[in-house]
Parts: C-alpha cells; structure tokens; sequence
C-alpha cells in the first residue's frame, strides 16, 4: 500500500453533504511501516455519548478527523443514505456551510445517531 484511503465527509458545490474517498500518500517510514508526511492539527476532543442519541441535521463547525474509539455511529446525508462507523473507522468530516452562506436546514449538513446499546466514544482532532 502506498496511499491511505480517508473517507471524506464534505459539502459539495450544489450544497448537500456528500462522501467521497481521497487517497494520502504514504511516502515515508520503511516498508513494514509506511507513513504520510506530517499533518498539522489544531487540538484533539473526546466525546462520549450515550445510547440512543442522536443529532438534528447540522454542519461540521472546523474541520476535522472523527474516529471512532468504540460503539457505532450512522451518519445520514440529506439524500436519504447512510453510513455505519464502528470502532476503528474514520472519516475526516468537512461539511462546513459555504462561505458566504447561511445554514440552511433543508439542503446543507449531516444527521448522527448512536447505534446499539453501547455508548459511542469518538476522538475529533482539528485540522490546523
């Protein structure tokens, strides 16, 4: 493997929430550990939330990595799909509202929901 595939959630030029698959390079390290160049952050959280909790469509506020350390999330786009992270899944979630624009809650963001009977704890790291 030379490249990283990273899920990415982001807002697309019509405004709706989409994903799409971007590859990171894997220059470095040796080859039984490759590594990508360095990516600056700006912080990392923690959250955890409980069983059953679930989100009103709405955007990314910064831009950042979400991995999920354990339980399972379903994201929902305004099309109607949805995607299932479990423990050990990522996504780097950019769905910002466009620049110049205000939130619009019929077209712009993302839904989230706990899925199953285990809390979900994810780690958010911050884009710099």
């Amino acid at each position: 493997m030379t490249t990283f595939n990273n899920i990415v959630l982001y807002t697309d030029t019509d405004g709706y929430a989409k994903f799409r698959v971007a590859e990171i390079a894997l220059p470095g390290g040796s080859p039984k550990a490759l590594l990508s160049d360095l990516i600056p952050s700006g912080g990392f959280q923690v959250r955890h939330s409980p069983p059953g909790v679930s989100s009103d469509f709405h955007c990314t506020t910064t831009a950042q990595w979400l991995v999920v350390l354990s339980g399972e999330m379903e994201i929902g786009l305004r099309d109607g799909s949805k995607r299932v992270f479990k423990a050990g899944d990522h996504f780097f979630s950019n769905d910002l509202v466009p620049a110049g624009a205000e939130f619009n809650d019929k077209v712009h963001g993302h839904s989230s929901r706990v899925l199953g009977d285990t809390p979900l704890t994810t780690l958010f790291v911050r884009t710099a």
